[in-house]
């Protein structure tokens, strides 16, 4: 069996994408829904899709459910057939089970009959665009437990031409530069283009310019400290 093989169960607008995404960077994928259209819409984009009962037990067990890496639940529309597959993986030994809550209180039950990961993409959606209005500093960032993120900032002008070392970040800030992405010209078919690249792992002499965008990790309130300062 490929150590890369996941099955996607429902493949409405989040299942068909998170099983597109998967396909598209190698891995196999085995597509399950009840509705057959759906069915014959991803079936040209993953490796197998077949359309079944999700909530029979026998019908998982034929498909050897058990043998896969991991098992993604992104039911919708009925979340009484989410508890159910979800219960019937669980029996069947399914060793990771990711499941797709609806709300806080979706989130709530899935942890009590013991599913461990659980996506709400509705909230994270939402958080994100929350914090990119209130700073828009801030392009993207990944909310961790305990009030810790990883975010990407643009450079502040305060810190134009200055090295790691120089700006501080971790002694004045609290902050971990984990990387920098920074702007690269580049001629395309006759034109100029503007490319972002990432410079791995900065050392502590690597000049930063207003152009980049660094990549640092750090409490929420740190984070904001620094954007406040700078």
């Amino acid at each position: 069996m490929s150590e890369t093989k996941y099955a996607v169960i429902g493949v409405g607008d989040f299942g068909s994408a998170v099983a597109k995404i998967l396909s598209s960077r190698g891995a196999e994928v085995f597509a399950i829904d009840s509705n057959e259209a759906l069915i014959d819409e991803i079936q040209d984009d993953v490796a197998f899709a077949v359309s079944m009962d999700a909530t029979d037990k026998k019908a998982l067990q034929s498909q050897n459910i058990q043998d896969f890496d991991a098992v993604v639940v992104a039911i919708g529309e009925n979340f009484e057939a989410l508890l159910l597959c979800c219960a019937q993986l669980q029996e069947l030994g399914v060793k990771r089970i990711i499941a797709r809550a609806q709300g806080r209180t979706q989130k709530q039950i899935l942890k009590k009959i013991g599913i461990e990961e659980v996506l709400s993409p509705e909230y994270e959606f939402a958080v994100s665009i929350a914090e990119k209005l209130l700073n828009p500093s801030i392009l993207s960032f990944l909310e961790l437990p305990d009030n810790y993120e990883i975010a990407e900032l643009k450079a502040p002008k305060t810190i134009d031409g200055k090295t790691v070392r120089e700006v501080g970040l971790r002694d004045k800030y609290g902050l971990n530069l984990i990387t920098i992405k920074r702007e690269y010209s580049v001629e395309r078919n006759g034109k100029r283009e503007i490319e972002q690249h990432l410079l791995g792992v900065p050392a502590s002499e690597t000049v930063i310019y207003s152009t980049d965008t660094i990549v640092v990790f750090g409490s929420e309130k740190d984070v904001k400290k620094f954007i406040e300062i700078n």
